[in-house]
């Protein structure tokens, strides 16, 4: 029997929960202080009345082999370090960076970048059954900066839509080179503001591609082995 997968999407401003690509989303905010209790105390409220057989949880900040490897993210609050969820909510879990999650529900074909633009620089590569969780945000830029800090909602709110453009621009043709990959799918709060200049090899994804990347997570073939591996 095909197991049903709750996917859900924990994100800077909001926690996003998905059954099926038909249900509509269910959610509950976030924030720079959410730790992890509020959010399974807000992920069962958020989820009742929802059948599942298993998780996948999409996080933003680093995961090493299924555990989550900072105790204080970026966006959120702390207690992170290697949290439990699957002891938490008594289901099996499996948990991948949130654009990781994404790129493994927007691939195709190839070789293929993701880049998540929104509170601020998520990145995976996806190719041949494999996912790797990638931190290019952090890569060091001008003056000292790390890219991230060009390319965020700080930044956008900052320097203005004309100039995030134009570095966001830049950004996405840089790494695509960099990474030699044949297609970059850009997501995010922020992508949409990139619509009407993207480069060649370059399209737009939908944050619901999340749900099918968590489904993927759980895919197997004929001898019972996980159709993705995870780096």
């Amino acid at each position: 029997m095909k197991k049903k997968i709750l996917v859900i999407d924990i994100g800077g401003s909001n926690v996003k929960l998905m059954i099926s690509a038909e249900e509509k989303r269910r959610k509950f905010p976030s924030g720079p202080k959410l730790a992890p209790e509020e959010t399974i105390k807000g992920i069962k409220e958020t989820a009742e009345g929802w059948d599942f057989d298993a998780v996948s949880i999409g996080f933003p900040a680093p995961v090493k082999q299924g555990k989550i490897a900072v105790d204080q993210p970026k966006h959120l609050g702390k207690g992170w370090l290697e949290f439990d969820f699957e002891k938490a909510l008594g289901k099996p879990v499996k948990v991948i960076n949130d654009a990781a999650l994404q790129a493994l529900g927007s691939h195709r074909d190839g070789r293929m970048l993701f880049l998540g633009f929104g509170t601020g620089l998520g990145s995976a590569l996806v190719w041949d059954g494999f996912v790797l969780s990638l931190e290019l945000g952090d890569l060091p830029y001008v003056d000292h900066e790390i890219i991230e800090a060009r390319v965020s909602d700080i930044a956008l709110e900052r320097d203005g839509k004309k100039a995030w453009r134009k570095e966001a621009i830049y950004v996405v043709e840089q790494l695509k080179s960099s990474f030699i990959a044949e297609h970059v799918v850009l997501g995010g709060g922020n992508a949409g503001l990139l619509e009407d200049e993207l480069p060649k090899g370059v399209e737009l994804g939908h944050n619901r591609n999340a749900f099918p990347g968590g489904v993927r997570l759980w895919e197997t073939d004929a001898d019972g082995k996980p159709k993705w591996r995870v780096i």
